[in-house]
């Protein structure tokens, strides 16, 4: 009988990961469940001031992509030590585009509200990621998730999102140079301090379990805090259900 941990299990499958597994223990491990992806082709000059210099903005088809991506996180601890309900599960949606350097395509976080004001502190400390407070709830409805997510962070600007998603039929391919892949498979995280040095941080785990889906949108103010007005089109979706993460600290990249 195999008595591998999930973390045990997942670090053995590394073929769909585009580059090696980083060297040196992992950092943190987590559960993301009820993922929803949201996704609109934007015009790479609107973003482009928004990335550093030291960054490649990826494009697929012509276009920049802009996300918006609620999901729920469990079991979020550090290596060596248990999980703590409740500081260890929580919802969080972020708002991200893509880039690429050295070779490894990975996420920019423009945002990520979280519903757990310990994490947001670490986060902001740790990664240098733009984490904020937001009163959040992620429940079960039927076969769909009711989401709700509205920014309560001092000083900051407001971020929103009221709505419900639920998979329809059939898997996503996901296969290699597709877009699925292309918004999905990144194995890694960049974010920059305060006098503009990039990090990466690392994260592995198996191929997303991408499945198609549907979202009906109540309300929805993502983009203004970055000052760009979604496109008026259908966002590219898609759901995946749970994966488990582990993740490495970050490095700075820039002197």
């Amino acid at each position: 009988m195999r008595t591998d941990s999930p973390i045990e299990r997942i670090l053995g499958e590394t073929d769909h990961r585009p580059y090696p597994v980083p060297e040196g223990s992992w950092a943190l491990s987590m559960k993301w469940h009820d993922v929803l992806f949201m996704h609109w082709p934007v015009p790479e000059e609107w973003l482009r001031p928004l990335i550093p210099p030291s960054l490649e903005l990826d494009s697929f088809d012509g276009s920049a992509w802009l996300g918006v991506v609620p999901f729920r996180m469990s079991g979020v601890r550090p290596r060596l030590l248990p999980a703590v309900p409740p500081l260890s599960n929580f919802p969080e949606i972020n708002l991200r585009t893509y880039v690429t350097r050295d070779g490894k395509p990975g996420v920019w976080f423009f945002s990520l509200d979280a519903h757990n004001p310990v994490a947001v502190r670490l986060a902001r400390a740790t990664f240098s990621l733009p984490y904020f407070d937001a009163r959040m709830s992620s429940r079960p409805s039927g076969d769909g998730i009711d989401y709700k997510s509205v920014r309560t962070h001092r000083g900051a600007p407001p971020a929103a999102f009221i709505g419900r998603y639920r998979p329809t039929d059939g898997r996503s391919d996901g296969g290699p140079g597709t877009l699925e892949n292309f918004l999905t498979e990144r194995y890694c995280l960049y974010s920059a301090d305060g006098r503009g040095r990039v990090r990466r941080g690392d994260i592995h785990h198996e191929m997303w379990p991408l499945q198609a889906a549907e979202v009906e949108v109540e309300y929805m103010e993502m983009t203004g805090q970055i000052g760009v007005v979604l496109p008026q089109t259908e966002p590219v979706v898609h759901l995946a259900r749970r994966l488990d993460v582990v993740a490495w600290a970050p490095r700075r990249l820039d002197p």
